[in-house]
């Protein structure tokens, strides 16, 4: 009985279509297709493919979670490699089309060098939407406060430092004496803030319902100045705690650790690589920020980390706590344990006189 030959398939995968490219076991071109860009259509391509196939390859996009789940459940052997991998070797075609970055992908699935991304569970999806969501209001919500202070500066009405509660009426109080025109132009504005405030306050009060209701959110909010939006950030970038093979590559995996660059007798070491999530990067770096800056009570973290301040600078001792905290965050979820603190170092007057901001 003649042996069905094992094969591979890249997928380049684009709004309206698809292009579909597979090879044998020794990189020559089988056949090649272009699909709507639908699970039903990429199915019915894949299925009637010569040979056997061992790998279906995708680059990471915004539409490759949902295909791969798709074909998945159809039975297929789709993979999601990591953007910069497939980057990487798409440059080396000559010509940038779909039709070559398929060919490319096939070629990757074939010689096994990739990296392959982890789908991440349905709960932790929505938790990534819906912080999303209220980023972009809060954002939005920036932006409009500070059109309204620009807006209104020329004129020499000055908002000042107000809470984002008073801002409204304070806007109301400079434009009392306004023309009428003017006054219709910010009104409108004051509107549009207004219902972009009730969006993100209604968003931030479901963030808020799911950390209280989750027992690891909970966990993590134990550690002296993780906050809702860290725990949850967190929870729903990693999805797995069991996913990384030691405890500190959650680091690396969250853009904490210093990049370095080495060819020959030049060996160079820089500032953090900033891959992975930014978001939850930023998350961790606000929580540090917090408990170096504004945290009265005293933790060994804290203090390590001003020690750490003073040797070098705050900003380096910031994100120093930030790493920290993701593999402190890894190892409890991992361990289902709860935080402790214990004395560490001890901490004495003289120290925290001389801390960095202490009067």
């Amino acid at each position: 009985m003649k042996r069905k030959i094992t094969t591979y398939a890249g997928l380049d995968v684009s709004l309206e279509e698809t292009h579909i490219c597979i090879v044998d076991e020794r990189g020559a071109c089988l056949s090649e297709s272009r699909v709507p860009t639908d699970p039903e259509a990429v199915h019915s391509a894949l299925k009637s493919a010569p040979g056997q196939l061992k790998r279906i390859g995708l680059e990471a996009s915004s539409l490759s979670l949902w295909l791969q789940s798709e074909l998945s459940a159809a039975g297929h052997p789709a993979i999601i490699i990591e953007a910069r991998h497939a980057h990487a070797t798409m440059q080396a075609q000559r010509n940038k089309t779909d039709r070559n970055d398929a060919r490319a992908l096939a070629q990757v699935m074939r010689t096994g060098w990739f990296r392959a991304v982890h789908t991440k569970s349905d709960d932790s999806r929505r938790m990534r939407m819906l912080l999303g969501n209220r980023r972009l209001l809060k954002r939005k919500l920036i932006d409009m406060e500070n059109h309204i202070r620009g807006t209104l500066r020329p004129f020499g009405l000055l908002v000042g430092q107000v809470s984002r509660g008073k801002f409204d009426a304070r806007v109301r109080d400079l434009i009392d004496d306004v023309p009428a025109d003017m006054t219709a132009f910010i009104e409108t504005l004051l509107i549009v803030r207004h219902r972009l405030l009730e969006g993100y306050a209604e968003l931030h009060r479901l963030v808020l319902g799911i950390v209280r209701t989750d027992p690891i959110c909970r966990r993590f909010m134990l550690v002296p100045g993780v906050g809702p939006i860290a725990a949850l950030s967190f929870r729903a970038a990693i999805d797995d705690p069991h996913r990384f093979r030691r405890t500190r590559d959650v680091a690396a995996y969250l853009g904490l650790t210093p990049r370095r660059w080495q060819s020959g007798s030049i060996d160079r070491s820089g500032s953090i690589s900033k891959h992975g999530d930014r978001e939850v990067r930023t998350a961790l770096c606000e929580a540090a920020a917090g408990l170096l800056l504004r945290t009265r009570k005293w933790t060994a973290i804290k203090a390590w980390g001003l020690r750490l301040a003073k040797r070098t600078s705050m900003l380096n001792a910031i994100t120093a706590v930030a790493r920290k905290y993701a593999v402190i965050l890894l190892r409890m979820w991992r361990d289902a344990a709860d935080y402790k603190p214990g004395l560490g170092a001890r901490v004495t007057e003289k120290m925290r006189l001389s801390a960095p901001g202490t009067a």
